[in-house]
């Protein structure tokens, strides 16, 4: 370099879906371009985030420049559905539950608690391990079910049997009648395959704070079918655990997306981690980040429970530890936003400019977002040559 050469000013773009509105991508192309009108010049790294949850399968494609494929598999409720799944290379797949046992999925007025099943999303599974898969990272939330992942152990070739020797039928609430676990033809290819759960709850399986309890509500339950499936996968857990030897049921975050990591973690190699970690290193967040000054990051809302594993709250740890100014760009602040300056950002903005209806934020949240986005980085700029 020349002495009349200096270094480009590098911009890292790192958001997280807004949801009902853009996408990963979508939303980092809008920020990128309104930091590119402020600093036409600037380099500018996108990097589409999530934490594991739903829209973590288009961010890691849009990261990695993966394969998206898809397969016929079975929804919650046990209809056939059209699910996606990604191919990432190097042996390596990315599994999202909501595509197949997604909450979403199912009109509320359908939605079967005690039904519903991860079936599907073992179908999924079977599907990497025939594309080849030896790491298969799974992304949990927004699920409709509360099984325990029974339904994707039985997809696998696992068996769950009553008193009678007949196997159980889909969903949690039939846990309560396992007499047996038997695992002698679960498919063989799973003993080379190491899953990597992403998570961003720390909930055990049963009790006050156990998938039942904490999440069953939201997919349809009430409050004996609440009580009732808690019940019902502690039973299961006594059982997984005389047959595995492994006892899981009080690790933190088998209780996320209804207990699918339960089984996971008691048959399976199986490592826990914090979805928006594990999804950064899939994304090579870390190397984009090596010598940009300034970082963007957000999702559609941010408020003090943006800290327990988010995006933003992620992305902001990362670029602290790179020296880097880091903006967040909210859809909405809600209480207690300000916590995140303590975990690296810089400042924290809406996107809105006024009084909105929610249907015309979500309409113009591309607009916005770089109307934001130029505006900060006018700001920055500004702070940098000090005029």
């Amino acid at each position: 370099m020349t002495q009349q050469e200096t270094p480009r000013l590098r911009v890292v773009v790192a958001p997280d879906s807004y949801k009902e509105s853009l996408c990963a991508a979508d939303v980092a192309a809008a920020i990128a371009e309104g930091v590119r009108q402020a600093a036409p010049e600037a380099e500018i790294l996108s990097v589409p985030m999530a934490d594991g949850g739903e829209g973590s399968l288009d961010a890691v494609l849009a990261a990695t420049k993966g394969e998206r494929r898809r397969a016929v598999v079975l929804d919650a409720n046990g209809q056939p559905c059209e699910a996606a799944w990604g191919w990432l290379g190097n042996g390596t797949a990315f599994i999202e539950m909501a595509e197949a046992a997604g909450l979403e999925r199912i009109p509320p007025a359908q939605r079967r608690p005690l039904r519903a099943s991860t079936y599907g999303v073992g179908q999924l599974v079977l599907q990497a391990l025939d594309a080849g898969a030896r790491r298969i990272v799974l992304g949990l939330g927004g699920s409709a079910t509360t099984d325990g992942g029974a339904g994707l152990f039985q997809a696998l070739g696992g068996h769950l049997f009553d008193a009678e020797g007949g196997e159980l039928p889909p969903g949690g609430g039939a846990l309560h009648r396992l007499s047996k676990v038997d695992t002698n033809k679960l498919d063989g290819r799973l003993a080379s395959v190491q899953f990597e759960i992403a998570v961003d709850v720390d909930n055990p399986l049963c009790g006050e704070r156990g998938a039942a309890a904490i999440f069953g509500p939201q997919k349809g339950a009430t409050p004996d079918d609440v009580a009732f499936l808690d019940k019902a996968l502690a039973h299961f857990a006594a059982v997984c655990r005389e047959a595995s030897g492994r006892d899981e049921a009080g690790t933190p975050g088998t209780g996320a997306a209804g207990g699918l990591g339960f089984v996971i973690k008691s048959f399976f190699q199986a490592e826990f981690r914090p979805g928006v970690e594990l999804i950064a290193d899939l994304a090579e967040l870390d190397q984009a980040l090596r010598g940009a000054r300034l970082v963007f990051t957000g999702e559609g809302r941010m408020d003090r429970q943006t800290l327990l594993g988010k995006t933003p709250a992620g992305v902001a740890r990362h670029g602290r530890r790179q020296g880097a100014t880091v903006i967040a760009l909210a859809g909405s602040l809600g209480e207690g936003y300000e916590a995140l300056y303590e975990v690296g950002v810089t400042a924290a903005f809406s996107v809105v400019p006024g009084p909105m209806e929610l249907s015309q934020a979500c309409h113009d949240a591309a607009a916005l977002l770089r109307e934001r986005a130029r505006d900060c980085m006018l700001l920055w700029l500004a702070g940098q040559t000090g005029h």
